[in-house]
Parts: structure tokens; sequence; C-alpha cells
């Protein structure tokens, strides 16, 4: 009675979004904790290695980065590598680490291809492996083994310009690292004001399976490693 509307039938890609989504929420108490990282050292070793990357036809993005520094930090916080069994009240602790990662389809939705065992793949490794994974998703060429097996998963909405959100975990995954854009801000450093290349994170965990100190702790590791981004290239 208040004017004309358009129906858009619930289909595809976003139905199944739906449903997930609505599962993760009715099985999860979701709780986000946020944080800045000092990315100044990584913006600068990532310019130095995209040129080798690139003779190899790899795209290196800050995103193998993040995933080397997300495995180093699970592996000693490892119940943010984990499930939660309810019928049996187990909390299932993964002694692997695929990381999944959010790739949105032409604007439809989301999927999230996963990087099988990345702890033993480098970062070029893993860059490649995003950049096929990517490009399989936005051809629609993914199958499900691609998207199965995920332990813990990154989004990456700093793609698009955004800042902090607080996403939706991948459930029955225990925990979810939203990643915003690199900007500017003036920091104190030794007593001095300087500009330094900032990055957004929002950590959202399962509050069942693990406190806020704990998850704050697993976040503050992630922003050490990425400070000190030369030790990645390392592992």
């Amino acid at each position: 009675m208040w004017g004309y509307v358009d129906h858009v039938t619930l289909k595809g890609i976003r139905k199944a979004i739906a449903r997930h989504m609505l599962e993760s929420v009715k099985h999860i108490p979701h709780v986000t904790t946020m944080d800045e990282a000092d990315v100044s050292e990584l913006v600068k070793l990532r310019e130095q290695e995209k040129i080798k990357a690139q003779q190899q036809g790899i795209k290196l993005t800050y995103l193998p980065f993040i995933v080397k520094a997300c495995i180093e930090a699970l592996k000693e916080f490892p119940l943010m590598n984990a499930s939660l069994d309810e019928e049996n009240e187990d909390i299932i602790v993964k002694k692997y680490y695929n990381i999944g990662f959010a790739v949105d389809v032409d604007g439809e939705g989301l999927v999230v291809p996963v990087i099988k065992y990345a702890d033993g793949k480098n970062i070029l490794d893993i860059a490649k492996e995003l950049q096929e994974l990517s490009e399989k998703a936005r051809e629609r060429k993914l199958d499900l083994n691609d998207m199965r097996g995920g332990t813990f998963s990154i989004t990456n909405y700093g793609s698009i310009g955004g800042m902090f959100a607080t996403p939706i975990i991948n459930y029955p995954e225990s925990a979810i690292l939203g990643v915003g854009r690199i900007y500017d801000k003036p920091m104190a450093i030794e007593g001095k004001i300087e500009i330094r290349k900032t990055l957004p994170l929002s950590l959202v965990f399962d509050h069942r399976i693990a406190d806020g100190a704990y998850a704050t702790r697993f976040l503050n590791t992630i922003i050490s490693h990425l400070k000190n981004p030369e030790e990645l290239m390392k592992t």
C-alpha cells in the first residue's frame, strides 16, 4: 500500500550463503575484537618481492603474508584452529592448517576456497594458489573439494575500501579474521611523530571455545608477525 516493490528470488550462491550464515549465527555466539597493525615494513618488503613474483607470473598481494602470520599465531593459540562438537561436547583442535579466504563472485555473493596444508607452503606458493583459486571462483569452476576442509578463514573487505567489520564465522570453524584497507596514520615512534602504514584487523571468534583474553593475545601475535615480515619469508 506504500508504493511499488521488486521481488528478487533468493537463489544460487545467495541462497546457499543465506542458509550457511543463518546456521553459523544460530550455533555460534560471535564476539569481535579489533586492533591495528603497523605494516610499514611489510609494505616495503612486498614492493621488493612483487617484482620477483611477477617474473614467475605470480601476483603478490598482502594476503599471503597475512595467511602466514595467521598460521604462526594459530600454532601458538590452537583454540583458534578448532571447532565444537556440540553433540559430544568436545572441542576438536585441528593439527593441520587449511586457510579459507573469501572471494566475491561478480557481486552475487561470496565463496570461500581453501588453501590446504598452508603451513607447508612459502609466501610465493600461497600467492600462486590464492591467484589460481580466485580465478576458478570467478569463472565458477570451483568444485566442492576446493571449498572443504577449512580450519580458519580470512575475509579481505579492505580490497574494496572497508576498515573494520564484524564478519560471520565460517561454521563450524571457531574464528575468522577481517582485513581492512591499509592507510596512513600518524604514530609516536621513539618520541617522534611518523606517518606509518596501518592495517585495521577484526577478529571474530566463538566465545564457547575461547575467551576474550585468549583471542586478543592471538590477534596481538598476528600483528607482531606482520610487523616483522622478513621472518614470514623464512617459514
